[in-house]
């Protein structure tokens, strides 16, 4: 598989993650401090992920769910009114959560720009052509996130992934993220009360595709 990884992508990734930590540090306390006082430790939720080159990683998100919710009623869906979600969780969701992505794009397994990491049992069911998404690295936000979001099915998602794929390019990257601050005032689909259709996305009845995974 071809892998996507000019050096300009690097230095962005290293420069916006640092100054990224520097200025959301005190939020992330904050909201560390929150998840601890609510439900206790740990504060981040740690999954598997399908990143660049088909290459696993370890994706990190601020923890909006009971411990061991993955292996308690629906699984990895979430529904409206989820008891599973903790009263810190409901004011995070579907964005605050994630802001610890920033420790993923330092570590070099991220970036601030891709598209967004796909689940494990997502990504082997991908063809060829859907595999372009995984020739970049994941990002905390992307093509497909400033041109929908959750509002948009899956195979348009990863039809726009695949488009930034064939088409990075710094100034492509600069608008996404300009884009990026507007897009997140918008109201986002974050749930849903019946299993996709979608090929891809949905579970065939199995609960945590990934909790057989090993996860080093």
């Amino acid at each position: 598989m071809k892998i996507i990884n000019p050096a300009w992508k690097r230095i962005e990734d290293l420069v916006l993650g640092v100054l990224g930590t520097i200025v959301l540090s005190p939020l992330l306390l904050f909201i560390s401090l929150a998840i601890v006082i609510d439900d206790g430790f740990p504060v981040f939720f740690i999954q598997k992920r399908m990143g660049q080159g088909e290459k696993p990683f370890n994706c990190v998100k601020f923890r909006t769910m009971v411990k061991n919710a993955v292996n308690i009623g629906t699984g990895i869906y979430t529904a409206k009114d989820d008891p599973r979600i903790t009263k810190v969780g409901k004011h995070l969701r579907s964005f605050l959560d994630e802001l610890p992505q920033i420790f993923n794009v330092i570590q070099g397994s991220m970036s601030i720009v891709g598209p967004r990491p796909s689940m494990i049992y997502q990504a082997k069911r991908y063809n060829e052509e859907q595999k372009k998404r995984l020739m970049v690295k994941p990002g905390i936000t992307g093509w497909a996130q400033v041109n929908g979001r959750n509002n948009i099915s899956w195979p348009k998602k990863i039809e726009l992934d695949c488009w930034y794929a064939d088409h990075v390019a710094f100034a492509t990257d600069m608008k996404i993220i300009f884009m990026t601050f507007s897009t997140i005032a918008k109201p986002n689909t974050v749930y849903s009360d019946a299993e996709p259709d979608d090929p891809i996305s949905r579970l065939d009845g199995v609960a945590n595709p990934d909790a057989l995974e090993e996860c080093k």
